[in-house]
């Protein structure tokens, strides 16, 4: 019996493209950096959830868009969000999502994506810093909170 363990190559790549790099202090500084993330309009009509790669010196290296939803939701993956984070050599992350309804309080699906990906990033030496709820009107920080 001839068996083939032969496995097609993986290849991973980020590239920075900024050569100034903002600083976050703060999850105004978060949303500040984020909202023009959102093209105009979007924020009201669907879902989408992203996160902020920062470097040792809170440098923001980059954001992604993990996921895009409907209406009301929308589905993070844990392992892509640390798999982005890995990539980048981030040392630390933003979660973001916006809710179209303009609601800024936090559902139960997001306090419990918060805990997955804070549990899932502390095991890789990653940490959490905040995590945002965007409407058009203003933001709502886990942190700020005392929510993680």
């Amino acid at each position: 019996m001839n068996i083939d363990y032969t496995v097609g190559e993986v290849e991973l790549t980020y590239k920075s493209t900024s050569k100034s790099r903002s600083k976050i202090y703060s999850s105004e500084d978060a949303y500040k950096y984020l909202l023009p993330t959102y093209k105009e309009g979007t924020i009201c009509y669907k879902e989408y959830f992203k996160v902020l790669f920062l470097n040792q010196s809170n440098q923001v290296l980059g954001y992604t868009l993990i996921s895009e939803g409907g209406i009301t939701e929308t589905c993070a993956d844990v392992r892509i969000i640390l798999q982005a984070a890995l990539l980048t050599n981030s040392v630390a992350i933003i979660l973001a999502h916006n809710h179209p309804s303009g609601s800024m309080k936090p559902s139960r699906q997001d306090i419990e994506i918060t805990k997955q990906v804070k549990d899932a990033a502390r095991l890789m030496r990653i940490t959490v810093t905040d995590h945002l709820i965007l409407t058009d009107a203003g933001y709502y920080s886990f942190a700020d909170e005392g929510q993680l």
